[in-house]
């Protein structure tokens, strides 16, 4: 678990859940007899699987050590987070799981589709089509799509999925969104009560428990944080973005050496929450569809998106003040890479200051992070 600065008993079951893959929250939700459905992006409504009585888990590969078994069925230049998350399935680590929705959200976790449907027992699998585009055609393919995944969620699971129980789900993490955006707000003071390995691992775990329980440990956070004031003597303040990063560890090594993450672009940090998904239109899974597709902050797979992600960063450093930018990618994910292209080139440009780093799912090179992150905090001047 974290080791963490915050006195609170809120985040300490947070960072609990975070840390582990089959987590206390997991534990007691299966005891009680409630069924699971993982999903393997962040474009999933996970409102869906909340409102049919079910809970949402967002496919980790938290704690694998190896990838002897997957490395049968991918090459070694496949993205090692696809690699890690098969080779847990192969092992049985997702036994738990009832159901799974897998996208086309790119080409390596598309193909874990293809081999989980033929090699693992997972009762409910689906695979949805997720558009590149924005547009209203765009939203209008994904609502479809979605009323496909009602359909066979209700005749595999036995339960009424209806339009009242979605828009309560809605309802229910559009409150769990305020919430996270309060907290992640207090970090644009000057001495930020909550770190950003501390900020990650409080949304990871949202993404591992009820909605419920989780809307409530996020205000008593929100009481715990209230007043206090955090570290003043870090050397930068720093934003960190890029795709998937679900391990708060990465970012504590960063900050161990002087660097503060104040702000993010991630997938599982700001871009889940920083938005809400409209209550007030008359069918719930449009308004579903509208947000998963075009008003949340986009990733690098919505490639005509790229002029509103570059807005939702430069406002991102502005305003939390941010001092430099690192850009992370997992290896081999050409989706990212193309974005680092035409970031390194923008970035010049505005003349903000730009580390890019490649790393593997699993924590490695602690070393090298170390020394490329100092390096880069010594160019910050401050």
């Amino acid at each position: 678990m974290l080791e963490a600065c915050i006195a609170s008993g809120a985040f300490e079951r947070l960072s609990e859940t975070a840390s582990t893959l089959v987590n206390p929250e997991i534990r007691r939700w299966k005891e009680e007899g409630g069924r699971i459905v993982g999903y393997f992006c962040s474009a999933m409504p996970a409102e869906m699987i909340t409102a049919a009585g079910l809970l949402p888990f967002r496919v980790r590969a938290t704690g694998s050590t190896g990838t002897e078994l997957s490395d049968s069925y991918f090459s070694s230049i496949n993205c090692s987070f696809p690699r890690h998350a098969f080779n847990m399935a192969l092992r049985g680590e997702y036994d738990f799981l009832d159901g799974l929705v897998i996208f086309n959200s790119c080409d390596h976790v598309r193909r874990v589709y293809d081999h989980w449907i033929r090699q693992m027992k997972t009762p409910f699998v689906q695979i949805l089509s997720l558009p590149k585009k924005t547009e209203d055609a765009q939203v209008e393919w994904f609502r479809d799509e979605l009323s496909i995944l009602r359909e066979r969620m209700q005749d595999h699971f036995g339960i009424d999925l209806t339009d009242a129980r979605l828009r309560e789900a809605i309802a229910l993490h559009n409150r769990s969104r305020r919430r996270l955006k309060e907290i992640y707000n207090l970090r644009k003071g000057l001495r930020p009560p909550v770190t950003g390995a501390e900020m990650l691992a409080v949304t990871v775990a949202g993404t591992a428990m009820p909605q419920e329980p989780y809307s409530s440990l996020l205000s008593d956070l929100l009481a715990d944080l209230a007043g206090k004031e955090g570290r003043a003597d870090y050397r930068a303040r720093l934003m960190i973005i890029g795709g998937l990063l679900d391990n708060p560890e990465y970012v504590s090594i960063i900050e161990n050496q002087g660097g503060l993450i104040v702000a993010d672009s991630l997938c599982f940090g700001s871009r889940t929450f920083w938005a809400e998904v409209d209550e007030n239109t008359h069918d719930p899974l449009t308004a579903l569809a509208q947000y998963y597709v075009a008003d949340r902050p986009s990733c690098a797979r919505m490639y005509t998106e790229y002029p509103r992600r570059v807005e939702y960063i430069r406002n991102m450093i502005n305003e939390f003040r941010v001092d430099g930018v690192i850009f992370q990618r997992l290896a081999f994910c050409e989706t990212w890479g193309f974005e680092q292209y035409s970031l390194t080139n923008d970035f010049k440009e505005w003349n903000i200051p730009l580390l890019c780093m490649d790393r593997e799912y699993v924590l490695g090179g602690i070393g090298q992070l170390k020394t490329r992150v100092q390096a880069f905090l010594e160019t910050l001047g401050r």
